[in-house]
């Protein structure tokens, strides 16, 4: 029977609808980047029904990202935009739940952010501060009639401003006088200008930005911590000494009248505070922090204090990381987050992430005795969460090896977790993604290490792959169950990925973390490549097609590795560490206290050279790419990939390197769209060259005439 035109397309177009969706499904590409929408900063209204949070998103255009707030009812529904952007963050709810506060950036280049309000009944976010030097986000008073914030502004900005006139021009010349004066995504660093606490007024029926007050003064910064419960007194936290590089951690808590006036301190041990929370009856305090131990650790995990008269440890039997914390390369870019300590509200638990296992948790913890009871427990990331005021309900953003980050509502009663919001549904419901397959191996020495292989979508055990193996920074951080671009990307090109958490990584206990002190790089490679003969075990590897890449402590990983062994094609090594004497002399903070190194390098050069993978650069075989952007100042280019390239390129070895105008260390994380898409094209190019037998001349010396 011969089919009319019309009903042969009827037909066919019947038979595509009925393919199942996952044979529709594509490849995830590195330009799906382009698509991505990041869930940041949830915050949940006092009373648990709505959920207000920034949404950050692409915009291709201008080569950037653009923030917006957008509102959600806890109870379900479409989300509701609420700004236009391109440039709102830090939605702050007023205690009633009828307003929110929010910073909004100035549309002209280098116009400060101010904080703006925005009645839930309608109408246009109105400006609440005029600050010269800008607002930090909003933190309410119980009473709601005033906001506490932070600024740079000095008093004598307030008069010119008034008069108006301009800023006196200042020399470009900066006379410098500490050792940390540059910090990596800030550039250089302003002590003339601390942050200070102020307050401005709230009065809703007032369209004019209010009178900002200053509340603190003086030469150090301080970062607010909160309101007591009757709007009298401002609590903030603050380091107060000139150069901290020369002393142990240390932070404490103060107290400041509302109105202005002396400080005094609240909290003060011998070690950090980080996370305050005041408990409800106003005379006890939780936070995470530590006792500063006699010798300095690389890695020093944090315990959770109550304190009522003298600070109580109530987790010095958990052996795993207080908050959330598990590297990605999916963060949300400029959105912000909260992850902190909360008090339930009789004061008898806490409420507070955990890691373990490069997993991230919610838990209630009893604040008598510190047991804990799981709030979530899944296989996740926990990226920022908050609680409603009767602590009830939790709105929280979880990323999976396959969700990039979307809004939760946990039930804190039932544990029951709903998903609110779906906003890379559209684009992810297309794709044929990867789930890790977890492992846990062997190392030389028997310790057991935790990692991760992921294969590419449509994998066939009877085949051959090329590997590529990843390694985290840090050192002390963690790699988990986070989406992972990069990761989703290579496996979509054909390679099974492989990333592990060796000796050195957090989330496995103390010692685990701090065994590698003084012995960085060393055992640590070992467990790397320990994880490579158990993959090579499963018989799917192809041992001559496998290639290394990581960043940061990834990248000093990376460069030692191939100083160590020939059995990798390829390399890739990002915003790496090559020399440690000349790390030692520019990275943006100091190693001056003997946490890595025993000693200052002029003293004991050796211990440095020792631990340079420069100094082997002869025993180099395998081809190597750097990656670094122009302002690292975490690994500045100078003592990573400039030496090392100089000196394979002396002993005529094959090595190329790639630079990033404009971008610092967070290139991967926070960079410019573009720049993102195009370091995962050259890490990929590079490894389809040596891995796959791509043809390409894109790294090759241009042909002479």
């Amino acid at each position: 029977m011969k089919l009319s035109k019309s009903l042969f397309f009827a037909v066919l177009a019947a038979l595509m609808l009925a393919i199942p969706a996952a044979a529709q499904k594509r490849l995830i590409t590195e330009k799906d980047l382009l698509q991505f929408k990041w869930v940041a900063d949830p915050q949940i209204s006092p009373s648990g029904a709505r959920v207000a949070y920034v949404l950050v998103e692409v915009n291709e255009k201008d080569d950037r990202y653009d923030t917006s707030i957008w509102l959600v009812d806890a109870a379900g529904g479409a989300p509701r935009r609420m700004t236009a952007g391109p440039r709102d963050g830090a939605p702050r709810w007023s205690p009633d739940g009828r307003t929110l506060a929010f910073t909004r950036g100035g549309a002209a280049p280098g116009e400060a952010t101010q904080i703006y309000l925005l009645s839930l009944e309608g109408g246009e976010g109105r400006k609440l501060t005029d600050l010269p030097r800008g607002a930090g986000a909003a933190v309410w008073s119980p009473d709601g009639k005033a906001i506490a914030l932070s600024s740079t502004t000095k008093p004598e900005d307030i008069e010119r401003k008034k008069k108006g006139e301009k800023e006196p021009k200042k020399s470009d010349v900066l006379v410098i006088n500490r050792a940390v004066y540059r910090f990596n995504n800030a550039g250089f660093l302003d002590a003339d200008r601390p942050s200070h606490i102020w307050t401005v007024p709230v009065d809703l029926a007032r369209m004019e930005p209010a009178e900002a007050k200053q509340i603190t003064s003086g030469k150090y910064s301080e970062g607010i911590v909160g309101w007591s419960r009757d709007s009298a007194t401002i609590f903030f936290s603050s380091n107060r000494v000139d150069e901290t590089y020369y002393e142990d951690p240390d932070s404490n808590v103060y107290a400041v009248p509302a109105a202005g006036g002396e400080s005094k301190v609240v909290l003060d041990i011998n070690g950090p505070i980080g996370s305050p929370a005041q408990a409800p009856d106003g005379r006890r305090w939780a936070f995470a922090g530590f006792i500063n131990p006699e010798y300095p650790k690389s890695s020093q995990q944090a315990d959770v204090f109550v304190v009522d008269g003298q600070p109580r440890n109530l987790t010095a039997d958990f052996d795993f990381d207080i908050g959330a914390g598990v590297i990605s390369d999916q963060a949300p870019p400029r959105g912000g987050g909260q992850d902190g300590i909360v008090w339930t509200t009789d004061g008898r638990a806490l409420l507070l992430a955990t890691t373990k296992h490069g997993a991230s948790n919610l838990v209630r913890m009893d604040a008598a005795s510190g047991r804990m009871e799981p709030l979530t427990d899944g296989k996740h990331d926990v990226l920022a969460w908050t609680a409603s005021a009767d602590r009830g309900m939790i709105a929280l953003s979880i990323s999976t090896p396959t969700l990039l980050g979307e809004m939760f509502l946990l039930d804190t009663a039932t544990k029951k977790l709903t998903q609110l919001t779906r906003v890379n549904e559209a684009l992810f419901s297309q794709l044929k993604l990867s789930e890790p397959e977890e492992i846990w191996y062997a190392s030389f020495d028997g310790k057991k290490i935790h990692g991760w292989i992921l294969k590419p979508p449509d994998f066939d055990s009877s085949k051959k792959y090329p590997l590529i193996l990843e390694i985290h920074g840090g050192p002390h951080t963690e790699y988990g169950w986070a989406f992972f671009h990069e990761f989703q990307w290579m496996a979509a090109k054909g390679y099974v990925v492989f990333y592990t958490n060796p000796r050195g990584s957090t989330s496995y206990g103390q010692d685990f973390a701090n065994i590698i002190q003084h012995r960085y790089p060393g055992d640590d490679y070992k467990d790397l490549m320990a994880g490579v003969d158990e993959l090579l075990k499963r018989g799917y590897v192809d041992e001559k097609r496998m290639g290394v890449t990581g960043g940061s402590g990834g990248g000093l990983l990376t460069n030692w590795t191939v100083t160590q062994t020939n059995r990798f094609a390829a390399a890739v090594s990002q915003r790496s560490v090559a020399d440690w004497l000349s790390f030692w002399y520019t990275a943006d903070f100091t190693l001056f206290r003997p946490t890595w190194f025993r000693k200052y390098p002029f003293q004991d050069p050796e211990e440095y050279l020792n631990r340079s993978p420069v100094r082997f650069s002869e025993k180099v075989n395998t081809p190597l790419m750097f990656i670094h952007s122009e302002e690292d100042w975490r690994t500045p280019p100078g003592q990573g990939a400039e030496p090392m390239f100089r000196a394979l390129k002396a002993l005529k070895k094959t090595t190329v390197m790639v630079r990033f105008p404009g971008e610092s260390h967070d290139l991967s994380r926070s960079g410019k769209p573009a720049h993102r898409v195009e370091r995962l094209q050259h890490i990929l190019n590079w490894f389809d060259i040596y891995l796959q037998g791509a043809k390409m001349d894109l790294y090759d010396l241009l042909p002479r005439d």
